[in-house]
């Protein structure tokens, strides 16, 4: 008993020394998922012995991460993955319950995985696509919930072929990420029967019959007859005409025949052109007696005279002819040379304005005018402002022409203020026109020639006399300099060292801080003044 005690304590002691050793090198429990290689004995499946890389240790049980990395798809494959070591993602040694895929789905870059999110897929939540029931490949972590491997990138490898494999499987072509329906990207322009004319307002499920068809709803869009237009329309003239419907009608109307029994209307004394040939033959043989003879001298046989009359003479009207054809009524063949015939001569910029300026001031048409004059069409902004003497019977062409309206041709010599100097230069509106908070006012008659009256008294009234300001005394109308001046004629003649002097060295401006001026005039001219 003794023996066999004591080599059950030899066991025991063999136990407790390699657990300890184990427990000193291992650091940590293994995961879940890992927990079969715990033990010694297993460390070199995972790790390489003197390196603390392991990626490659990982790959070499991962195959199905090793083939995508290969062959250069997925996640692992991308630039940001392939750089990083496998277990500074999946750490290891942290105990049973410790998860080895940790994805954080609100910064995840699905970008990265070769699959960018877009439009409807960007709003879905991440287990709306990686559940089980969607993982296309055979892979090992399958049966482990909540994987992210094995995922298909084709649309169909998550939605139902809705089209039941009558069409191409490439749904791209013509779907996009946004929005299933309308099927945004295709052109029917493509297909062998493009839309044309009416055909393009048709709905869609009119030719393309939407059915059951294995217990699925399925609209036909492949395999689609188009031989012939009886293939979808019904031949209302039952075959008497055979069943080639483009040999009378077309695209764009059924009842516009376009071989109304093979018909030429060249050969009638009356020859269809420009919008008479699209003119239904109901419009003008309102009997539905084709062979009845129709006046059509006139274009008023047919047509209501437009213009009700104006421009009828001695009770006769001229035919539309005149100034419209048949290829439409706008625009008229009423040009410049005709226009000039007329009681209204069109020069300068009225040759540039169009008809309706002029003939369609309201809702109608006019051509008839009372009086032609400027302020007949035009508004006399001067109103009375200016006397008759110069603008007589309001007749702007006085001053302006028909050129420019900015370029003005008074003379004003004529009146009591000859333009001299720079007064040649400046507008009319710089002196007669007047802006005070937004309102403008002319003055034209009665308007003081005093300088003042235009010009600010930048001396302040200092060479006022009698309560007036002649600025002509010192200045000409050429420029502000006072070229007129002579200090000679002055209470303070300039002689000795005071010749030499700027005028600026005596004639300082004043303190005042509402607004300085330079002193002209002094009271005291004596040495001690200034020295």
């Amino acid at each position: 008993m003794k023996i066999v005690g004591k080599h059950i304590g030899i066991l025991l002691a063999v136990f407790f020394i390699a657990v300890n050793a184990f427990a000193q090198l291992s650091p940590g429990e293994l995961s879940d998922v890992h927990a079969h290689l715990e033990g010694l004995t297993n460390c070199t499946k995972c790790h390489v012995l003197g390196e603390k890389e392991t990626s490659a240790k990982c790959l070499a049980c991962h195959t199905e991460i090793k083939k995508l990395v290969d062959r250069k798809k997925g996640y692992h494959a991308s630039a940001e993955v392939t750089r990083q070591r496998c277990a500074a993602c999946h750490g290891e040694h942290y105990g049973r319950d410790f998860k080895l895929v940790r994805i954080d789905k609100d910064t995840f870059n699905h970008d990265l995985t070769g699959f960018k999110l877009e439009a409807k897929h960007a709003e879905i939540n991440c287990i709306d696509c990686h559940k089980t029931a969607l993982i296309k490949n055979d892979i090992s972590q399958k049966k482990s919930a909540g994987t992210y491997l094995g995922m298909g990138t084709e649309c169909i490898d998550c939605h139902a072929d809705v089209h039941q494999n009558t069409l191409s499987k490439t749904c791209i072509t013509c779907h996009n990420q946004k929005a299933f329906v309308p099927a945004a990207g295709f052109e029917h322009a493509i297909t062998k029967f493009p839309l044309v004319g009416k055909h393009r307002e048709v709905d869609c499920s009119k030719c393309h019959e939407k059915t059951t068809l294995n217990g699925n709803a399925f609209q036909q869009f492949a395999g689609v007859q188009f031989s012939n237009c009886t293939s979808c329309h019904e031949d209302v003239h039952n075959n008497k005409f055979g069943n080639d419907c483009r040999k009378c009608h077309d695209e764009f109307s059924f009842t516009q025949v376009n071989n109304i029994g093979a018909f030429n209307h060249n050969n009638t004394d009356y020859p269809l052109q420009g919008k008479h040939v699209a003119v239904d033959c109901k419009e003008c043989h309102t009997s539905g007696n084709h062979t009845k003879a129709l006046p059509h001298t006139n274009c008023t046989d047919c047509h209501s005279d437009f213009h009700e009359g104006q421009f009828a003479k001695n009770g006769l009207l001229p035919d539309c002819n005149s100034c419209h054809s048949v290829n439409g009524f706008s625009p008229s063949s009423f040009g410049f040379d005709r226009h000039n015939k007329s009681e209204f001569t069109l020069n300068g910029a009225h040759m540039a304005t169009p008809c309706f300026e002029c003939h369609k001031k309201t809702q109608e048409w006019n051509f008839e005018f009372e009086e032609i004059s400027c302020v007949a069409c035009h508004e006399n902004i001067h109103e009375d402002k200016i006397s008759n003497k110069f603008m007589p019977d309001s007749d702007c062409k006085v001053c302006h022409n028909e050129d420019i309206w900015s370029r003005i041709n008074f003379d004003h010599n004529r009146t009591n203020f000859k333009l001299e100097g720079k007064h040649t230069a400046a507008s009319c509106r710089d002196c007669h026109f007047n802006e005070t908070v937004g309102v403008v006012t002319q003055q034209f008659a009665g308007l003081a020639a005093d300088c003042a009256n235009c010009h600010n008294d930048i001396h302040f009234r200092q060479f006022a006399e009698s309560g007036k300001n002649d600025c002509e005394r010192c200045h000409t109308f050429n420029n502000w300099l006072p070229e007129k001046f002579n200090h000679d004629n002055a209470r303070f003649k300039i002689d000795g060292k005071h010749e030499g002097l700027d005028c600026i060295a005596c004639h300082k401006p004043t303190d005042n801080l509402i607004r300085n001026y330079i002193v002209y005039k002094f009271e005291d001219i004596t040495c001690v003044s200034c020295h």
